[in-house]
């Protein structure tokens, strides 16, 4: 089955970005440049419902940018929906907008998702794109992957759309961070006792968020974030909110101040490499075993850490566990907006839900306690699907990135951006993920 169809072939993915281009205008441009009605493949495409557990409501259009695309296609291109009772869009907004609603997705050529499609649901020799969470090979993922390869279909992942400078494309980062800083404050006013706000998940939009954050009152804490990406820019939107100064390093771990403040700490703040104890940019994403962490001050003098940076599993960890045992250790409230779990934060023993969104670890023995049952302990807030606290929203920004950047690229015979990204193809991983072959050879 071919993905590309040619009416779309002439589309540029160098649209400028500070300019609002008219996608249909885009679209209807090259309409006029097709002579040739015969040459024109037809593809059909499908929305899944959401079917990991807990659901999540989240989806990757939105009706109306999905009324857009198939208004701007023509009758090249057709548009369908699964049927759900979970998403944040009824099936009632997709029909009013035009689109076919349907129970059965076996007819469409390329399916959209959000996050991991259950095995069961996958569809033989179709085209997927989905959040796989198996580019790092994550344990729970394994037999999803093997079950992708055995099925012929081709695997497009959204972590790996990238433009020509490396970028990622499309991505919830900034929703991820925005909630997970959000519930980094409900975590620390439900453990101390000093303010309450609603979760997030209560709250019917960013702005009702936003006249929360108005009840937080904190002492004169530090906090500590780590990431400068999309998430961690989603988390200084909260921190900006809330009117909390910004400090250098040296700042952060040497005075006393009478107000709350963070300090948002770049690699080279907390990493050195372990044969000078000095630190390079470039060696260290070449070399990430190279180096080892000295983040243990900032854990002395922070009280609360979120945690928005990408990590390698070949870096070391922020700290090892038995770290906090240290009385020296002060670190009350983690929110690992980055879930990655024996990942850099090794108090992240498993991902949390929305509906049980933090659970505590004793600080003794390292073993995993209910929330807020001790005043000592570490609370742990390790969400796995922040954005869906979020969903309307954060499904918006999220479609709006689908229509600039993946859909116009369906339309190339060659497309450097989704072949990139293809994980799997035909029964066998492409060249760029061999890496995963004793991942994907070993029983599951």
């Amino acid at each position: 089955m071919a993905l590309a169809f040619k009416i779309l072939s002439n589309l540029s993915l160098q649209s400028p970005r500070g300019k609002e281009l008219l996608f249909d205008e885009r679209m209807r441009a090259n309409l006029s440049e097709s002579n040739h009605p015969n040459d024109l493949l037809f593809m059909k495409i499908g929305i899944i419902r959401e079917g990991k557990i807990p659901a999540d409501q989240r989806s990757p259009f939105t009706p109306e940018i999905l009324d857009e695309i198939q208004n701007s296609f023509g009758d090249s291109l057709s548009l369908c929906v699964e049927k759900s009772e979970f998403r944040c869009f009824t099936d009632e907004e997709y029909v009013a907008q035009g689109i076919e609603v349907v129970t059965d997705l076996s007819e469409a050529d390329i399916l959209f998702g959000v996050k991991e499609v259950p095995i069961q649901h996958l569809i033989p020799e179709k085209t997927y794109f989905f959040f796989s969470h198996t580019i790092k090979k994550q344990p729970k993922n394994q037999a999803l992957l093997q079950a992708i390869l055995a099925k012929s279909i081709r695997l497009i992942d959204y972590e790996l759309l990238k433009n020509p400078a490396g970028e990622r494309v499309v991505a919830f980062g900034r929703w991820a961070g925005i909630v997970g800083a959000y519930n980094a404050f409900w975590t620390y006013g439900k453990k101390t006792g000093l303010f309450d706000i609603k979760r997030a998940i209560a709250c019917k939009d960013l702005v009702d968020l936003k006249v929360e954050l108005k009840k937080v009152a904190l002492p004169p804490i530090k906090i500590i974030v780590t990431g400068s990406g999309r998430v961690g820019k989603g988390v200084l939107e909260i921190l900006e909110i809330l009117g909390i100064r910004e400090v250098e390093s040296h700042d952060f771990l040497h005075n006393s101040f009478d107000e709350p403040v963070f300090v948002c700490l770049s690699s080279s703040d907390y990493l050195r490499r372990k044969l000078d104890g000095g630190f390079d940019k470039a060696h260290f994403y070449a070399n990430p075993e190279a180096y080892e962490s000295h983040f243990l001050p900032f854990a002395h003098t922070g009280e609360i850490l979120i945690a928005a940076a990408y990590w390698d599993p070949q870096a070391p960890r922020l700290f090892e566990l038995p770290a906090i045992q240290s009385p020296d250790f002060s670190i009350s409230v983690i929110a690992d907006i980055t879930c990655d779990l024996d990942g850099s934060i090794p108090t992240t023993r498993r991902a949390t839900t929305i509906a049980d969104p933090v659970y505590d670890v004793d600080r003794r023995t390292a073993e995993e306690l209910p929330a807020f049952g001790k005043q000592d302990s570490i609370s742990v807030m390790a969400i796995d699907n922040l954005p869906c606290e979020l969903p309307r929203e954060s499904s918006a920004e999220f479609a709006r990135q689908l229509r600039e950047w993946v859909i116009p690229e369906l339309g190339k015979e060659i497309s450097p951006i989704l072949e990139k990204a293809t994980i799997v193809r035909d029964g066998d991983l492409t060249l760029e993920f061999m890496y995963l072959s004793d991942y994907v050879n070993a029983a599951s």
